[in-house]
């Protein structure tokens, strides 16, 4: 009997054995395959990772979950975007590091995780911390090669990261799902807007609705509820590297998530483990005001008010009929008008939600005094506050244009906003001053007037002086250029005189020389040639131009000679010279990876947004290619040569011109054609710009064997045949994104579309290269070439590039 006992126990150990089970370790290794009814858990059990059906969905997915308090509550989905309709699937991880979904029936490959890496790992491990973190690492946990908290679906987790890194200028938000039944992504959209000073915004599509606002120090300006609290604790880091928003547990027992629901709204929610129920902690989203902009420009929002959109004081609405009815949608206007008089000055405006940033500009070292003097000397500013508001305050804020989307808080937790008035709206306080400066100014006047006589005096004998030693032609110099000038004989020395050995190129401007100061400063000397096709006229506009503008993607310009006939500007030097040199090049163009392609594209395409909306001044380049782009020591790209630019006013959109200037196969069709220009132009010559980076071909020149197609032309017929990644380079090998590569081919079309008013903004731009929301379809390309058969003796290989230089034009057309 008992040796019977023994054996039946026996039996059941061999049974237990060999019955199939789970999966239950916390990491994966490269081979190993994770099939339907398997999973990896966390270490202490938090997470656990696996295949699920949401809801009522027939469809299965890649997930992570809650292990531990709620199975079931999903917090990362894989393959979002591409459910699996039947369970013979499985889960690997390659030698190369990269996790990948194969239909296990077919083979074919479902969903992969990106990775920049080109080579193969030695050892990665998959891992599921109790972050819900899954990391695929090489020996070091510590720096991996691919972490699922970089690509967050709908959920934002304890230690994600949300914003920028500006390295490798990707972004990183989270997106709502469709449905409870659909996690594929949705509407709505949560992130780091940084056109101007970061600000936390919500988009459906491109429409902005709903802004958290800028972060002041302790919180975002439009987020009161956001305070010190025992559960979690957050931060805001800004600096050259990287700009993101995150937050950790303090109490690690606690488990607290932020979810953008499918309706767009943003809510905090929190584990209420007596009722095992997820509760609502707080929401983003409480009311009306928290609407975009329901006020119009220099309307606030108050919800204790009946309406609640008042006009700032100061201020009327724009249109009185339609705000009687209900409709804020025009806003206010200055009851006096600004007209840039030196009696102007700034209203104090307390318990505020800042306006939208996205026309703004910041500097972190400058103090509130010296804030104001910025803001009172240039007549486009609007408003300024202090960036930072802990302590003491820091940090200089400025707006630009419109104020919009204010909100009144009722108690002291909103910001101050010090905004621009006619002297006869200023406050007592500043009314007092100006009074006491009017008393002053006429005693002072009397006095004045001799000592200005006397400077006269000495200034007409100076000129006169000054005439006699210089050329002619320097008199014609009559415009404060705002820029420190260099002696001829400082870059005589700098350059070795001007030595062919110091050349570093040439264009329709002239030479451009390298030249190291006394100091060791290394710099680049561009020399109006005698021959060339541009003028004193374009030297003039390059000067004035880009002196008023600073952003890290446009070059910038040190100074400039004028001496005698010689006239010449200076420029910070850049090591890796124009990208042209690089792309264009066989082997060098291996250096651009797709990472490194990735970056230039997105370096450009902010600097082009600032010169079309958020500088001081909306400019038109007119010139934008591939050798107006420099790339410095950390191949960050540079736009230059301001030559051609043209200044727009505040609310002009095009201008037609008799004289087209510009580079053929660049050349929007409306401006090539009939001389019309706008920001458009640019985008279009984007829009050429994004193709050759992306295939290192030439538009101009551009030849395929079996058609006459232009660089534009292919890519618009490898879109339409669903085969654009064709276009791509073929050297990038893995470096690839291929969904990013596919994007960014469709946004090149979109922008070199015919028609003007069918190419996206700048802005539109960077929010569709930069997310997963989806884009219209792009209509026929301008300067497009169909397919013509020809003689294939002109060219041998699939591709070829005409050797011609690329040459800037000037052509004149008769009205």
């Amino acid at each position: 009997m008992k040796m019977a006992k023994i054996k039946l126990i026996f039996g059941f150990l061999l049974l237990y054995a060999s019955a199939p089970r789970s999966h239950a370790a916390d990491t994966i290794t490269a081979n190993q395959i994770l099939r339907y009814n398997q999973t990896i858990i966390s270490p202490q059990e938090t997470f656990e990772l696996g295949f699920f059906s949401p809801g009522n969905s027939i469809n299965h997915y890649v997930g992570i979950w809650y292990k531990k308090i709620s199975t079931g509550t999903v917090v990362w989905v894989a393959n979002r975007k591409t459910p699996l309709t039947h369970t013979s699937v499985e889960l690997t991880l390659t030698l190369q590091g990269v996790l990948i979904l194969r239909d296990a029936t077919t083979g074919t490959v479902i969903w992969a995780s990106a990775n920049s890496s080109t080579t193969s790992a030695r050892n990665p491990i998959g891992q599921l911390l109790d972050t819900g973190n899954f990391i695929i690492y090489d020996n070091n946990q510590e720096n991996p090669i691919w972490q699922s908290f970089e690509f967050i679906t709908d959920t934002f987790l304890p230690g994600m990261k949300v914003g920028w890194n500006l390295v490798t200028g990707t972004e990183t938000r989270y997106t709502s799902k469709k449905s409870d039944d659909d996690p594929a992504a949705g509407e709505f959209s949560a992130g780091l807007d940084i056109r101007g000073y970061p600000q936390t915004i919500v988009t459906d599509g491109l429409e902005i609705k709903f802004r958290d606002g800028p972060w002041n120090g302790l919180r975002f300006s439009g987020a009161p509820n956001l305070r010190p609290n025992p559960i979690y604790n957050f931060t805001f880091v800004l600096n050259e590297k990287e700009i993101y928003y995150q937050y950790n547990l303090i109490n690690t027992s606690v488990f607290t998530r932020l979810v953008l629901q499918p309706s767009g709204r943003i809510e905090r929610l929190l584990w209420i483990d007596s009722k095992q129920v997820w509760d609502i902690y707080l929401t983003r989203q409480n009311d009306i005001c928290d609407q975009y902009a329901v006020c119009g420009p220099f309307g606030s929002c108050n919800i204790d008010n009946s309406p609640v959109c008042e006009c700032l004081k100061g201020f009327e609405p724009t249109s009185p009929d339609q705000w009687r009815v209900g409709d804020w949608s025009q806003g206010c206007r200055h009851t006096v008008p600004l007209d840039c008089e030196p009696g102007e000055g700034f209203n104090k405006y307390s318990n505020l939600k800042l306006p939208d940033t996205q026309r703004s500009w910041y500097n972190m070292t400058m103090t509130l005094v010296e804030c104001e003097k910025l803001c009172k000397k240039n007549c486009s500013c609007t408003a300024y506050t202090n960036a930072n508001i802990s302590g003491s305050g820091s940090g200089c804020l400025l707006w630009f244009g419109d104020l919009n989307d204010i909100r009144t808080f009722a108690d002291t937790t909103g910001d101050t906003l010090y905004i621009r008035m006619p002297p006869s709206e200023l406050d007592s306080i500043e009314k007092s001053q100006s009074s006491g400066a009017g008393r002053r100014i006429r005693v002072i006047v009397p006095i004045a007037f001799v000592v200005l006589i006397i400077l006269v005096s000495i200034c007409l004998f100076y000129r006169y002086y000054s005439k006699k030693h210089q050329q002619q032609g320097t008199s014609e110099n009559d415009e404060d250029l705002e820029l420190p000038l260099f002696g001829l004989s400082t870059l005589l020395k700098a350059t070795n005189n001007f030595s062919m050995n110091n050349k570093l190129g040439e264009g329709g401007f002239g030479p451009v020389h390298k030249g190291v100061l006394e100091d060791g400063q290394e710099i680049a000397v561009k020399r109006l040639a005698k021959t060339s096709t541009q003028g004193l006229h374009e030297f003039k506009n390059e000067v004035i131009l880009i002196s008023k503008l600073q952003h890290r993607n446009l070059v910038k310009l040190l100074g400039c000679c004028i001496e005698g006939a010689e006239k010449m500007l200076i420029y910070e030097y850049m090591p890796n010279k124009g990208l042209d040199s690089i792309l264009f090049d066989k082997t060098q163009s291996k250096l651009l990876d797709w990472p490194a392609r990735y970056h230039i594209i997105m370096g450009i395409a902010r600097g082009l947004l600032y010169l079309h909306q958020d500088s001081r001044l909306r400019i038109i380049h007119r010139d934008l290619k591939v050798s107006n782009i420099l790339l410095d020591k950390d191949m960050n790209p540079k736009i230059s040569d301001f030559g051609m630019a043209r200044i727009f006013g505040g609310n002009q959109i095009q201008a037609n011109t008799n004289r087209v200037v510009g580079t053929y196969g660049y050349m929007a069709p409306e401006y090539a054609g009939n001389g019309i220009f706008s920001i458009k132009s640019d985008v279009y010559s984007f829009g050429v710009l994004v193709l050759e980076i992306l295939s290192g071909e030439k538009n101009k020149g551009f030849v395929h064997k079996e058609h006459w197609d232009n660089l534009i032309g292919y890519a618009w017929g490898l879109h339409n045949a669903g085969e654009s990644l064709q276009l791509v380079a073929k050297c990038l090998g893995e470096t690839i994104n291929v969904s990013q590569a596919r994007r960014f081919v469709h946004v090149g079309l979109l922008c070199v579309q015919g028609h003007p008013e069918d190419r996206p903004t700048m802005t539109s731009v960077i929010m569709m290269l930069g997310s997963e929301i989806s884009l219209p379809s792009p209509k026929e390309p301008g300067f497009y070439f169909g397919k013509t058969k020809h003689d294939t003796n002109q060219s041998s290989s699939s591709y070829g590039t005409s050797s011609n230089n690329e040459l800037s034009i000037t052509m004149l057309n008769g009205r």
